[in-house]
């Protein structure tokens, strides 16, 4: 019987270009720092503390806007010609932090301008659920695509996303995004509901 371990997850803040042929880690955070937990469904939900305190930190208030970032899992691949992976190497190279954690429901639009896509938070929120079905962990806890979009290493280990649109979780890995309160002009909207479920059986 083969059975998953867990999977656990740094955001990470990189360097504007790569640094010759590894990444230049600029800051990483820990869920557990918020009473959150690592894996990448524990935590990865609109509204929660953790994902609001990273959500600033790349507003238009915060110290890393317009930065490209990556949810970087431990059973991610290694860096190129290196034997570790970015989730090994945030510890020793990059510096920690951590910010409040505040309101940052304002910012409506997670914006990826190396894509020139957004996608509407509320749009997420809103969304009706599917007839006969619940979702997997909670009813009042809906999916936040920014955690989902820029992970390395999802699907390779237990806790991590298995749901509807799966084929798009990494698509935003490294990527420039920030968070706004407006669409910027000349950007197309990425529509992606993220969900688990089971039915319910009668």
């Amino acid at each position: 019987m083969y059975i998953l371990m867990g999977q656990y997850y740094y955001p990470v803040i990189l360097s504007e270009t790569k640094s010759g042929k590894k990444e230049l880690i600029r800051v990483w955070m820990s869920p557990h720092a918020y009473s959150n937990g690592a894996k990448l469904t524990e935590h990865s939900y609109i509204g929660n503390n953790f994902i609001q305190a990273f959500e600033y930190l790349i507003s238009p208030d915060g110290m890393f806007y317009k930065s490209r970032i990556v949810w970087a899992g431990d059973y991610a691949d290694p860096e190129e010609d290196d034997t570790m992976n970015l989730h090994q190497m945030v510890v020793e190279n990059g510096t920690y932090q951590r910010p409040k954690s505040i309101d940052t429901s304002c910012y409506r639009y997670i914006v990826n301008h190396s894509k020139n896509l957004y996608v509407d938070k509320e749009r997420i929120v809103n969304k009706p659920e599917p007839e006969n079905m619940l979702p997997r962990w909670n009813t009042n806890k809906m999916f936040h695509p920014l955690p989902l979009l820029v992970s390395e290493g999802n699907g390779m280990g237990g806790g991590d996303y298995r749901g509807s649109n799966i084929e798009l979780c990494g698509t935003w890995s490294r990527d420039i995004i920030s968070v706004e309160m407006n669409i910027p002009t000349d950007f197309t909207e990425l529509v992606c509901d993220f969900y688990e479920e089971y039915k319910i059986i009668f």
